[in-house]
């Protein structure tokens, strides 16, 4: 079996795989003018506006996904909307400590969990230096407002309630600690604080798990546009199995790949020449491979590993159907990305998923007494239906088409303004700004 090689680091941000299609010469000597796109509104100006993004991790860490590229992604657009950001994060050993990409300047500091109390002694130190901060909280808070001056507007992220989630990977009592500081500690500190999360239900989970105070506005996550044609070198359904099954996201432990894996097993019977594919790194990689050699699958299960994001198209395109395992979601970045491809996705009914899967449209969702792999049996057997499954590409496509980066930056941007109370005749950030320059629209 052929598959496209794996690149030996990712680039800065994933590449549009969009191409302008072909035109052909008009036979008339004047050909009529080409149909022009309404403009995009990507928000008001923010020249001059001092922001500091503050985020577990960075995109180009081993185990970033999509909480990382959430906050590039809005990190670019606001800088590219005039704003002077800086992306505050952890570091691990081969990153500098200090670095500028796409014009922001990104400091990482501490590790794991000593990123938090380096943050806020940093944050403490500088705190005269920002208007805005984006306290993204994975799990923990930073607890920034409480190192910040009064007059600089926070703005809290949260894109899932982690609630059980500190379970599989902390002992009780720290479990309980994660709990305590997600929920009690979380939602006092940023009580008058702006939240912002990436689905209706995580905000309404934000409100009955963890009691949240806070005014919350939903900006979704974005993606890039699909491809406009068949890649060239797309694999075959001889290569990639049929049907064929994929994962794509991060291997941790929330995301119960494994569930995923052992498809290949459970479907053996019913569908012969069915393969998974699994496109993703992690700290799970190693014990997913030993569980797929211990179900003698090895020959049926194809563990890519990090692919670019052309190759990640050309298999991700060529498969029959995505799965995901997960249950704890924002939203589910990945069943987006499947699905500007026209690949549906089956998912578990949790927070988040059942928002990006329209059940029975672009998807299935498992519900409470079904299994996995009932569902995904079920899932492929309409999808054996040529019309059914054009129906749900066609589907997939106009749900994903959606949600774009641009216009959930552009909601940021204004999100940041109001905040700001930024008009046409004033200056970032209000009185208090020592630069004095006005934004323009």
């Amino acid at each position: 079996m052929v598959f496209p090689k794996t690149p030996d680091r990712s680039a800065a941000g994933p590449p549009s795989a969009t191409e302008p299609a072909a035109v052909a010469p008009a036979p008339a000597a004047a050909p009529a003018p080409a149909p022009t796109e309404a403009p995009i509104d990507l928000g008001p100006r923010l020249d001059g506006v001092r922001i500091v993004m503050i985020n577990w991790r960075d995109p180009w860490q081993s185990a970033a996904g999509g909480a990382e590229e959430y906050a590039w992604r809005i990190s670019r657009h606001l800088a590219e909307r005039g704003a002077i950001v800086t992306f505050l994060t952890s570091r691990e050993p081969h990153q500098a400590r200090v670095e500028t990409e796409d014009g922001i300047v990104i400091r990482r500091m501490g590790g794991r969990f000593t990123v938090y109390p380096r943050v806020m002694a940093w944050l403490a130190l500088w705190r005269r230096e920002y208007q805005l901060a984006f306290d993204c909280m994975n799990g923990i808070p930073f607890l920034s407002r409480l190192v910040l001056r009064r007059s600089t507007r926070v703005v809290s992220v949260v894109h899932h309630v982690h609630d059980l989630q500190f379970d599989a990977y902390f002992s009780a009592p720290l479990a309980w600690f994660g709990r305590f500081m997600e929920s009690t500690v979380a939602s006092f500190v940023y009580r008058r604080c702006t939240t912002v999360t990436v689905s209706e239900s995580s905000r309404r989970a934000m409100r009955d798990k963890l009691g949240w105070r806070a005014p919350i506005e939903i900006v979704h996550n974005g993606g890039l546009s699909g491809p406009r044609r068949p890649l060239d070198d797309a694999p075959t359904p001889a290569e990639v199995g049929s049907p064929a099954l994929v994962s794509l996201g991060r291997l941790v432990v929330q995301k119960r790949v494994e569930r995923v894996a052992s498809l290949a097993h459970g479907l053996r019977d019913q569908h012969p020449d069915l393969r998974v594919h699994v496109i993703g790194r992690g700290p799970e990689g190693e014990r997913l491979t030993g569980q797929v050699q211990r179900e003698g699958t090895a020959d049926r299960v194809h563990i890519h590993g990090f692919l670019s994001e052309e190759d990640k198209n050309a298999v991700l395109g060529a498969c029959t159907l995505h799965v995901t395992a997960s249950e704890f979601e924002g939203w589910g970045l990945t069943v987006i990305e499947a699905a500007r491809l026209g690949v549906p996705t089956v998912a578990y009914d949790v927070d988040g998923l059942r928002d990006s899967v329209r059940d029975g449209e672009t998807g299935w969702l498992v519900r409470d007494g079904e299994s996995l792999t009932d569902v995904v049996a079920r899932a492929l057997k309409e999808l054996s239906d040529p019309r059914r499954a054009e129906e749900v590409r066609r589907a997939c496509r106009d749900w994903a088409s959606r949600f774009t980066w641009e216009a959930s930056g552009a909601r940021m941007t204004r999100l940041v303004a109001n905040e700001l109370a930024l008009t046409d005749s004033t200056t970032p950030g209000g009185p208090n700004n020592p630069a004095g320059r006005k934004t323009t629209t």
